[in-house]
């Protein structure tokens, strides 16, 4: 049985994607890069359970905090052991592959819109196999500003002609995405929004929660 359309919310003409924990899981080998670098700085460590709470802003918005004036160089030891094992560690979410393959077989144009580096992003995109389906996928320090501005969303929507709008959808599981939502003007859709409080202490709330990538490939299915 078909779902009613959800009041109020619009029907959208492009889907922008965050990328890790939105449609892959590489958190293993983002909390190993990072334990590199703070070991190299003798920092403490974090958990995994931490790294995937604290991740969420692009490096060159967060390691200066972390690592003072030497920022740039725990950069380049993030990025040294991140680059050896981020495509071995890479694995996609379940219903991830079909929610891309379904989107684009409707005609909507997709994008990613990540704080993941850009070769990374896009060398994560290709050895999945998903390159095709998105019109653009753009990563942290591609534009000026990273996520949460606007200026990701803005090249990301480029090969579209479509301007920022409510029919727009932001998909994403953090609340740095519906942040830059909300920034941009877009429809914030939280996706793996599993429990009743998931969006505590966000700032900006989402239009829906969606609990994973089948209930959002079923209710785009209406649009």
């Amino acid at each position: 049985m078909s779902r009613a359309w959800p009041e109020g919310v619009a029907r959208p003409r492009a889907v922008l994607f965050d990328w890790d924990n939105t449609l892959v899981d590489n958190w293993a080998t983002i909390a190993m890069a990072l334990n590199t670098a703070f070991d190299a700085f003798s920092l403490p460590r974090w958990t995994l359970a931490e790294t995937k709470a604290r991740a969420r802003a692009s490096v060159r918005e967060r390691f200066p905090a972390m690592f003072g004036a030497e920022w740039e160089r725990a950069r380049d030891v993030f990025y040294g052991a991140f680059r050896e094992r981020h495509l071995e560690g890479l694995s996609a979410l379940p219903g991830a592959a079909d929610l891309l393959a379904g989107l684009k077989g409707q005609g909507l144009y997709l994008g990613v819109v990540s704080n993941k580096h850009g070769p990374f992003l896009r060398d994560e995109a290709a050895h999945l196999a998903w390159h095709g389906h998105f019109g653009a996928i753009v990563g942290a320090a591609d534009c000026p500003r990273d996520k949460p501005a606007c200026d990701p969303v803005d090249l990301a929507l480029l090969p579209s002609g479509l301007a920022r709008g409510s029919d727009v959808w932001f998909v994403g599981d953090a609340d740095i995405d519906m942040e830059c939502a909300h920034n941009a003007g877009c429809t914030g859709i939280l996706l793996h929004a599993e429990t009743a409080d998931a969006t505590a202490g966000f700032r900006q709330k989402p239009a829906l929660c969606i609990k994973d990538c089948g209930e959002l490939l079923a209710l785009l299915a209406e649009a």
